[in-house]
C-alpha cells in the first residue's frame, strides 16, 4: 500500500436520481385509477394517463426554471426612484406537498430599490415559477422573498401570500371559506415600521380595474 493510502474507500459522488419516463408516469396513473376501484381501460378512462401527465407538466413547470436567473435582466437608469414597488393581487395555482392538491391564492410583493428595478413581469415569473412546485405556503413566501433579495440586493423585500388550501376545504376537517396567509420581511420592510405600515395600507387599499 502506498504512503498517502489510508486504507479506507473513498465515498463516491451522489448519483442524481433517474428521472422516470413519461411512460413511467402514465403506468403510475393507471395503477391509481385501479386503486380508487375504477378500470383504466374503460372508454372515459382510457386516455386519462396520458392527459394527467400532461397537466402535471404544467402544475410542476417551476422545476425546469431558475427563479433568481429570471431576475437577472435589470434597470439601472431610474432617474434616482427609491419608494416602494408594489404588484398586488398575483393570483397563483400551486400544489400540497403533503397531499398533492391545489393552492390557490393571491401573492402581494414589493421591494425597496437601491440602485436597480426589474421588469414587472419578472417578478410575476418568480412567483409562478417556485409555486409550480410541491410546496408547502410558508415556504413559498420565504423562497419568493429570498429570491428577490438575492437577485436585486434591494435594500428590503416584502411579500404577503393569501392563499385556500384545498387539502383542507375538500377533506380532512373541510372547512371551506379558511384563508391562509403568511409573509416574509427583510431588511427595511422588517426594521422600518412605518414603511411596514405603508406596505400593508397599500394591500388593504381599494383596487382599480383598468381596461
Amino acid at each position: 500500500m502506498g504512503s498517502g493510502a489510508t486504507g479506507m474507500a473513498q465515498p463516491r459522488p451522489p448519483v442524481a436520481p433517474r428521472r422516470p419516463s413519461r411512460a413511467d408516469a402514465e403506468a403510475a396513473v393507471r395503477l391509481l385509477i385501479e386503486w380508487a376501484g375504477d378500470d383504466p381501460g374503460r372508454e372515459g378512462l382510457r386516455d386519462t394517463p396520458a392527459r394527467v401527465a400532461r397537466a402535471y407538466e404544467e402544475f410542476f413547470a417551476g422545476y425546469t426554471f431558475d427563479p433568481v436567473e429570471l431576475l437577472t435582466r435589470t434597470f439601472e437608469d431610474t432617474h434616482d426612484y427609491d419608494d416602494m414597488i408594489v404588484l398586488r393581487d398575483m393570483r397563483f395555482e400551486s400544489h400540497c406537498e403533503h397531499h398533492m392538491v391545489p393552492i390557490i391564492g393571491k401573492a402581494h410583493v414589493a421591494y425597496l430599490p437601491a440602485e436597480r428595478v426589474v421588469g414587472i413581469s419578472k417578478l410575476a415569473r418568480v412567483v409562478e415559477a417556485y409555486a409550480k412546485r410541491l410546496q408547502i405556503q410558508e415556504t413559498l413566501t420565504a423562497q419568493v422573498a429570498d429570491a428577490i433579495q438575492t437577485a436585486l440586493r434591494p435594500r428590503g423585500v416584502a411579500v404577503v401570500i393569501e392563499a385556500a388550501h384545498m387539502c383542507m376545504t375538500t377533506r380532512g376537517i373541510r372547512k371551506p371559506g379558511v384563508t391562509m396567509v403568511t409573509r416574509r420581511l427583510t431588511g427595511a420592510f422588517r426594521t422600518d415600521e412605518v414603511l411596514r405600515g405603508e406596505f400593508l395600507a397599500a394591500l388593504a387599499g381599494p383596487r382599480t380595474h383598468f381596461g
